[in-house]
This record gives C-alpha cells, sequence and structure tokens, in this order.
C-alpha cells in the first residue's frame, strides 16, 4: 500500500511522469545531505520525497520549451 495514497500525490502533479522525476530528483537531493543516515531513521529517501510532494514541500514546474 502506497501511503500517501496515489491520488493525493497527483494532486500536485501534472502526470505520474512528472511525479516519478520530481520524486526521484528529491530522494537524490536528501541522500545527499549531510548527516542523512542519521536523519532517515529507517525510512527510505523515496518515502520521505513523496511524503513532502503530498504535504506541498517539494514542487516541480514542467520547463514550457522541450530539452534542446
Amino acid at each position: 500500500m502506497l501511503n500517501p495514497p496515489l491520488s493525493e500525490l497527483m494532486k500536485h502533479a501534472d502526470s505520474k511522469y512528472t511525479l516519478v522525476i520530481e520524486a526521484a530528483r528529491r530522494a537524490r537531493q536528501i541522500l545527499g545531505q549531510k548527516d542523512t543516515l542519521a536523519n532517515l531513521k529507517g525510512r527510505k529517501a523515496v518515502s520521505i520525497a513523496l511524503e513532502e510532494i503530498a504535504a506541498g514541500k517539494v514542487r516541480y514546474v514542467r520547463p514550457k520549451e522541450g530539452i534542446k
């Protein structure tokens, strides 16, 4: 069971693809921080990232222009 639910997460992203990219970027940022192992407390970085997205703490804006 996904917690937070997918329906709640989709309120903060325009597609599932955007949600995956957003969660992966935030998870990498969490792992790159100092003292990360102490802050995780047995939780995975992706779980923390998804919770932050559901809480509205993290936002991803898709660029209007394509990648050149």
